[in-house]
């Protein structure tokens, strides 16, 4: 049996099958604490974007080991492209962008005034408390957390669209995590297909499975892009993405993790436009010609002409016939219908053919 697709609303925009894509511009990883957060959400809102998402979380608690290592790459010179690979305590990535719950609470009023969603990564309960308590539009559960089934299922009770990441999990732990959020009667589900690295690489992306997430859970899908550029998302809006989530940053040369593949502000209004005209030449899945194109389709395609001068009685052949431009007479593909019928009168040679001059 067919699973019925599941369409919902956030902050007033609908999301799913046969809406626009959604667009989530990511701030969590880049930003550099309050006023560098409320920069990059006023570019966000400034570039067309729906949502602008962070990360909430206490990072003395999330990495017990202080020494975790953690490697990516940064850019190292914006000309050449060259690139550089650092490895760092998480723990110390993390520190970089913890803030307070006071200074949570001015950016959500921020977010609220300029009219942008606020979404945000849980990472504890608590976490999931105060989200709900600052009016979060939609928590997201890391990749890292898919198989943390309490978790999941504490989220899920708070009635909010739940955004689960992906990355790295199998279909079957997928399909565990979505039944548990189902299970708290909370089908307000995006599933993020989020491909693995900083950056990805291309053979992790895999695209295709985009439609068969959608297929197999009838949930909207998003996908959250960790690749430079911006190809991607566009290829993914084409294959049928709900949502695309692209990290954001003042200045991508910045030496932390992320920085490299995100877009900086001068860029993000040309990404949202161009997903909004792919959109647009996207159309639907019927062949329907427009008014316009039937006028120019008939300008350029041919009628029946008659090549000579014939008399009134006589019988077509093809020898009499040429075919020429406007296609507003007899169509080529008509040629049969015409041919052995006598003429009712004269005809000058070049005269388009009409059944009017037929008996």
């Amino acid at each position: 049996m067919a699973i019925q697709h599941q369409n919902f609303e956030i902050n007033g925009v609908q999301i799913g099958k046969n809406h626009s894509c959604y667009i989530t511009f990511e701030a969590g990883p880049t930003h550099q604490g309050l006023e560098s957060a409320k920069k990059l959400a006023k570019h966000a809102k400034d570039a067309g974007g729906n949502a602008i998402k962070f990360q909430v979380f206490d990072s003395l608690r999330l990495v017990a080991d202080p020494s975790l290592p953690f490697t990516y790459q940064t850019l190292k010179n914006r000309d050449s492209g060259e690139l550089e690979t650092i490895s760092e305590p998480l723990r110390d990535i993390l520190l970089r962008r913890q803030m307070k719950e006071h200074e949570w609470r001015e950016l959500k009023a921020y977010c609220d005034n300029i009219g942008i969603a606020f979404f945000a990564t849980a990472c504890f309960h608590e976490d999931v408390d105060f989200l709900v308590e600052i009016g979060c539009h939609s928590i997201k559960i890391a990749s890292a957390d898919v198989n943390h089934l309490p978790f999941i299922r504490y989220a899920a009770k708070t009635g909010l669209c739940i955004q689960l990441d992906t990355g790295m999990a199998s279909i079957g732990e997928m399909e565990v995590a979505v039944d548990a959020i189902r299970a708290e009667g909370n089908n307000n589900i995006i599933i993020h297909h989020c491909p693995s690295g900083y950056p990805a690489h291309l053979e992790s992306i895999n695209l295709r499975a985009i439609p068969t997430i959608q297929q197999v859970f009838g949930c909207p899908v998003a996908f959250s892009d960790h690749s430079v550029g911006w190809d991607m998302d566009i290829a993914a809006v084409a294959v049928g993405a709900n949502m695309v989530e692209k990290t954001i940053t003042e200045d991508r040369t910045t030496r932390s993790v992320e920085h490299v593949m995100s877009l900086e502000p001068q860029d993000m209004q040309q990404f949202v436009q161009i997903i909004r005209n792919l959109e647009v030449a996207l159309g639907n899945n019927r062949r329907v010609l427009s008014d316009a194109e039937k006028v120019k389709r008939d300008a350029i395609r041919r009628s029946i002409h008659v090549i000579r001068d014939l008399p009134e009685g006589h019988v077509l052949r093809e020898a009499d016939i040429d075919y020429r431009r406007p296609g507003t007479g007899i169509s080529p593909d008509k040629l049969e219908t015409v041919l052995a019928k006598t003429l009712k009168h004269t005809l000058q040679a070049g005269t388009r053919l009409s059944l009017e001059d037929l008996i």
